[in-house]
């Protein structure tokens, strides 16, 4: 399917309902908010902002994943990769949105919008919240543990690896040409590292290339889906 950019007109009947609010996420079951963005849209610095200013709360598990379907418009994003472009279009999918766009917010997996405004930002957040439910994670040595769980699940289980730093990245072409645009969270590595099926299941934990980046693990349902757990290891 060929990759579409929309603009803010037509993506603001994508943001998903607010009702439903769960209980609130702390730092063991933390909510994953997810962005999409590119350096060369001139849309993204507003939402990379509001997600910036959410990235140390110790609920929150923020992510920032560089998309690639700007790099032909005048500026290639110097953090973005194709496993990235397509965890959005997996998003995109299960949504069942027509097409990608940026920037986008993903909480959970269960929830998306822009996230240029911050209130908006907050709803998602309450409304994408799944509590303490899910199984729990630990690592033992060299291993993770997922625990089991009352109901049999298809979940895929995601290694990220992110850069906590903020990377203050000068942007000389595109729309965002001239600016200097700080990032935070950068996903450096997505790996599968395999599937969960509701049974407790232990996984190898590969070593870190890269002492600078922090690690996080990620069990969600597959396709897109709802993340079921998550945690910093």
């Amino acid at each position: 399917m060929k990759h579409q950019i929309f603009s803010l007109a037509c993506i603001t009947a994508s943001v998903a309902s607010l009702a439903g609010a769960a209980s609130a996420a702390d730092p063991a079951h933390p909510v994953v908010v997810e962005l999409f963005q590119s350096q060369g849209c001139s849309s993204c610095p507003p939402a990379n902002a509001n997600v910036l200013a959410i990235a140390d709360r110790p609920d929150v598990l923020a992510l920032s994943f560089g998309v690639t379907y700007w790099d032909s418009l005048g500026w290639k994003d110097t953090f973005a990769s194709p496993g990235f472009t397509s965890r959005q279009w997996d998003y995109a999918h299960g949504f069942g949105h027509d097409g990608v766009f940026t920037p986008q917010v993903v909480i959970n997996g269960r929830r998306d919008g822009v996230g240029i405004d911050r209130a908006e930002l907050q709803r998602l957040i309450v409304a994408g919240d799944r509590g303490d439910t899910g199984p729990a994670l630990s690592v033992k040595g060299t291993n993770i543990v997922i625990a089991a769980a009352p109901a049999r699940q298809n979940a895929d289980v995601w290694l990220v690896r992110y850069d906590p730093r903020i990377v203050q990245v000068p942007i000389r072409r595109g729309e965002n040409g001239g600016r200097t645009l700080p990032h935070k969270n950068v996903v450096r590595e997505l790996t599968r590292l395999g599937q969960w099926h509701g049974g407790a299941e232990t996984l190898a934990l590969p070593r870190s290339t890269d002492p600078a980046l922090r690690t996080a693990i990620l069990v969600q349902n597959q396709g897109g889906g709802s993340i079921l757990a998550a945690a910093r290891i």
